[in-house]
């Protein structure tokens, strides 16, 4: 699934390419070079797909006649803060780990530039990852973080994005903690 987001992420370049320059004010070969990391960072993530349990996972020595076997699970509903300097690529480089392990994700985009991670939200909802995967969320993170730390369907927390924010992590910490 992960590799047909890459290829219709190919095939919609030009029009990333256009958003990230209009809406960061770089020129297009610098948004191209974005485009262009973009698509390969999600390839990159998705050749992990079938490499992940693999890796993660291992057998542990026990004393007995007997194995003991670590798998990784995912954990369920992540919140992920996306970096707000990096509007494309920031996007893919939180979302794409979380769902190469499993999970759901609820990310708040750059709240700078939100226009392209909408428009990958876009290929993300044409492609074969399945309805409610993948989450956007746009607006203020002193605002929506402290919403989605503590609601209690979030089983994980990225925080990411939260530099250069006037987020409070430890506040944000807290609220994880009691939910």
């Amino acid at each position: 699934m992960l590799y047909r987001v890459a290829e219709l992420l190919e095939g919609r370049r030009e029009q990333f390419v256009a958003e990230i320059a209009a809406l960061t004010g770089v020129d297009a070969a610098a948004a191209r070079d974005e485009v262009d990391a973009t698509i390969e960072r999600w390839v990159w993530y998705a050749g992990w797909a079938d490499k992940f349990v693999q890796v993660a996972g291992s057998v542990n020595p026990v004393a007995g006649p007997y194995f003991n076997l670590s798998v990784p699970e995912p954990i369920g509903v992540v919140a992920v803060l996306a970096p707000q300097e990096s509007s494309l690529l920031g996007f893919v480089s939180v979302v794409a780990p979380a769902l190469v392990a499993g999970c759901t994700v609820v990310v708040l985009a750059s709240s700078a530039a939100p226009l392209p991670a909408i428009s990958l939200a876009e290929v993300l909802a044409t492609s074969d990852v399945p309805a409610g995967v993948v989450n956007v969320l746009t607006g203020s993170p002193a605002e929506l973080a402290p919403v989605l730390a503590g609601h209690l369907d979030v089983d994980g927390l990225d925080l990411t994005g939260v530099q250069g924010t006037d987020v409070d992590v430890a506040a944000l910490e807290q609220l994880a903690a009691e939910g």
